[in-house]
């Protein structure tokens, strides 16, 4: 028996909340379809990848008076990608439906993500494995991976598997390349008459997965909880000591949306978007001059410290260097077998990748620190992708901030003192104890994955919307796979996934921020919302996002 610290064996017995529609019981629903839907861009290539599972109609479930009986399957659950807090609860969650809806339904976990179940490495849930994980962080009830799931060999290998245990269905719990992966075993499945489902769970503490159906990934409520603690923790340090900027780093590689949410929730001095970037065309240079500007002005005011956000994925949303990571980001493929380049020392392959840059992009590479050219060469992500979380772009920024305010010290324009601090929170979020909103939003996604499954439905989403409201409000339903997909280029070729959620600048979460930011700037205005409160009043312990408050409330006002 494993030792259990003593806030886990209180939060084992936290019986989380489930929308009515399915607290009626798993065999006591009934199902609404609407109307067919299509992918959010490149309709006819997706349509022509996926002729089997495309175009289905978004799902919601009701309770029904009528009890149907169930028959007995045997289903399969991988946990796949990233961790993030809550997947334990989805994996309760399917537990306790399957079970409800026939006793002798089997539970089997894939271990170590989608290769478990291409290698048929899995073992069979129990009650008592699956009750000493209730309510806990972190994917270590059956490991994680991310192998794509993508080839002839993979989908023949996870056939053998699933038909070897008895398996009717697989539920794939993850974030959008892994939810990808699950759109492509569907419809390979479906093509192959093999009579398996596949169904996907939402998860990414990104926060990128969403649309009008999925409002929120699991896992962003409590990780961006557990960052704005940290943030509010350093800026009341640096409100009591008063001689550091603190460059805070926080995870987010394709959208700002982790970045956003903890500036809501501690209002520091200073927030980068990403998109807002991107969208204004921002030079490295203009960003610098921005956050120059605000430590002159402060330190003016005799503040020689302050709080800077800095998206994890920000310099590639730069466009002189998004334009040069996308071109080196070929090259590397390029260059991917070619021994004269892998064998060579440090300063002969910046050569070499000069060399085959086109000159604008060439000029960027070069200009660049040679700390920060190293971490553009490491080895790339599953993807093809730069590694942005190993790039150290805080520390680029300190350094390009303190060359500034020596010039202005020149010029006269500044007379501070410029002490700095980086930090980088990522994995501190990623893992913890899942806060009571995520402990009961991702049990319900595992239930209702459990639902779409009883009522015969593949390549679907488990989606549970009014998110805002308290669980019992909740709607649970399923969104299709394929209309949340495009096309994007991946690898040097264009492959179907789907469309990550970026930050809308013209929406309400943005727009908050941007009202605030000039008073945040320079009047701090801290706010300090210490730990995730899981006993006491719900107005404490069930709070939802800023994200999704402030989205909710402006759809409401939309109606």
């Amino acid at each position: 028996m494993k030792e259990l610290s003593s806030l886990q064996i209180e939060r084992l017995k936290y019986q989380p909340k489930l929308p009515a529609s399915l607290a009626g019981g798993i065999n006591n629903l009934t199902m609404t379809e609407g109307n067919k839907t299509e992918s959010v861009k490149d309709a006819e290539q997706i349509k022509e990848l996926f002729k089997n599972t495309y175009g289905k109609p978004i799902v919601t479930f009701n309770t029904s008076t009528n009890t149907e009986a169930s028959g007995k399957r045997n289903i399969g659950v991988i946990l796949s990608g990233g961790q993030a807090p809550g997947g334990h609860n989805v994996i309760a969650g399917l537990y306790d439906a399957l079970k409800q809806a026939n006793p002798e339904n089997k539970l089997y976990g894939f271990l170590g993500g989608p290769s478990g179940i291409i290698d048929g490495n899995y073992i069979e849930f129990t009650d008592e494995k699956i009750n000493s994980y209730r309510n806990t962080g972190g994917f270590d009830i059956i490991g994680s991976g991310r192998t794509k799931l993508e080839t002839e060999e993979q989908f023949q290998k996870s056939l053998k598997v699933c038909k070897d245990l008895g398996i009717s269905g697989v539920v794939i719990i993850g974030g959008d390349d892994s939810n990808t992966n699950a759109a492509m075993l569907a419809e390979w499945f479906v093509k192959n008459n093999a009579d398996i489902q596949v169904i996907g769970c939402p998860k990414t503490i990104d926060g990128d997965l969403k649309n009008d159906q999925i409002e929120i990934s699991f896992g962003f409520d409590t990780a961006t909880k557990t960052y704005a603690e940290l943030v509010g923790n350093i800026l009341r340090d640096a409100n009591s000591a008063k001689k550091y900027w603190h460059f805070i780093k926080l995870m987010g590689r394709s959208a700002t949306h982790v970045g956003l949410e903890v500036a809501l929730q501690t209002q520091p001095n200073i927030t980068l978007i990403s998109e807002e970037v991107e969208a204004k065309k921002l030079s490295l240079n203009s960003i610098v001059n921005y956050m120059a500007d605000i430590v002159a002005k402060r330190a003016e005011m005799g503040k020689n410290f302050g709080i800077a956000l800095i998206p994890e994925g920000l310099i590639e949303f730069i466009p002189e260097i998004k334009a040069m990571i996308s071109n080196l980001n070929d090259t590397l493929a390029e260059l991917e077998n070619d021994a004269s380049y892998k064998n060579a020392d440090e300063n002969t392959k910046f050569d070499i990748i000069k060399n085959k840059l086109n000159s604008e992009d060439s000029k960027v590479f070069t200009s660049l620190p040679v700390m920060i050219k190293q971490q553009l060469l490491m080895d790339r992500d599953p993807h093809g992708n730069v590694q942005v979380s190993k790039i150290e772009t805080e520390k680029l920024l300190i350094e390009m901030v303190n060359t500034k305010l020596n010039e202005m010290k020149k010029e006269g324009k500044y007379n501070g003192k410029f002490s700095t601090q980086c930090h980088f929170f990522g994995y501190e979020g990623r893992c913890a104890f899942p806060s009571n909103f995520d402990a009961d939003y991702c049990y319900s996604l595992g239930y209702n994955a459990f639902a779409l499954i009883k009522f015969g439905l593949t390549g679907y989403l488990s989606s549970v919307k009014n998110l805002s409201l308290p669980a019992s409000q909740w709607v649970a339903g399923g969104v299709p796979l394929t209309m949340m997909m495009n096309m994007e280029k991946r690898h040097g070729a264009f492959k179907p996934v789907i469309k990550k959620a970026l930050v809308e600048l013209d929406g309400p979460v943005f727009k908050k921020l941007e009202q605030n930011r000039e008073i945040w700037a320079y009047q701090d205005k801290y706010l300090f919302p210490g730990s995730i409160q899981y006993f006491g009043p719900s107005s404490v312990c069930d709070l939802t996002t800023e994200t999704l408050k402030l989205e909710n409330a402006s759809k409401l006002a939309a109606v």
